[in-house]
């Protein structure tokens, strides 16, 4: 099955009371990891001039066990490192695969705002961790691809939450939705989630957060032109 044609037909499938359940088996998880503030300061400084640090996997991941072999591992967020990656109490980095932040460092107009795109997805993620973590204690529950050697370690994941309507919520989507973010996509341009990529449509119609700065062009997620501005 190729990537662009996954569906996350698992995702209709967890209970709310297994992503409440793993949440809750991690109350008291690394409660005394030490500070990280240095080190997500160097990673959100380096994002904001436009430089993502958090590497791509080392090897392809099989995204079909998102469908086929779903297993939840509950993390506690710490903070947005990029605009799809953050630290966990554990201090390891988890890059979402499902979605791309902005690495532009152009000036939006968003209503009576200014900031740069990078801000933007960067501040979106941040927001998102904050509102996703809540109800379960400061936790939530991802699906992990494959994990980088190397120190810092680096997760590649897909996370969830329970929205206000109790039904689970994919973290990427939630962010592509919201226009905070854009659907990840392959090196041939083809969304690796498709209903990612209706997210994004639905965002972009909507003109929902960089979607309503009339400047803004699309970067198409990992692969954009360097002489653009976006």
């Amino acid at each position: 099955m190729k990537k662009a044609e996954l569906k996350m037909h698992a995702i209709a499938s967890i209970s709310i009371a297994v992503l409440v359940a793993s949440a809750a088996s991690a109350a008291a998880q690394e409660a005394t990891a030490p500070s990280s503030a240095k080190f997500v300061e160097y990673y959100q400084n380096a994002y904001a001039s436009g430089r993502d640090l958090v590497p791509g996997p080392q090897r392809p991941l099989d995204l079909s066990s998102f469908a086929t072999a779903l297993k939840l591992e509950t993390v506690i967020p710490e903070a947005a490192l990029t605009g799809n990656a953050f630290v966990d109490a554990r201090n390891n980095i988890i890059r979402l695969v499902g979605t791309q932040g902005c690495r532009s460092t152009q000036q939006l107009q968003l209503g009576e705002m200014r900031a740069s795109c990078t801000m933007v997805s960067l501040s979106g993620l941040n927001a998102a961790l904050q509102m996703a973590a809540a109800p379960a204690g400061g936790t939530f529950p991802c699906h992990f691809f494959g994990t980088n050697t190397g120190r810092p370690s680096v997760r590649f994941a897909e996370c969830f939450f329970i929205d206000a309507d109790d039904h689970a919520q994919a973290l990427s989507e939630y962010l592509v939705r919201r226009g905070w973010a854009f659907a990840a996509r392959a090196s041939n341009g083809a969304a690796l989630f498709t209903e990612y990529a209706a997210a994004e449509d639905a965002a972009s119609k909507a003109r929902a957060g960089i979607w309503s700065s009339a400047s803004f062009q699309h970067p198409y997620g990992e692969q954009y032109r360097q002489k653009q501005t976006n």
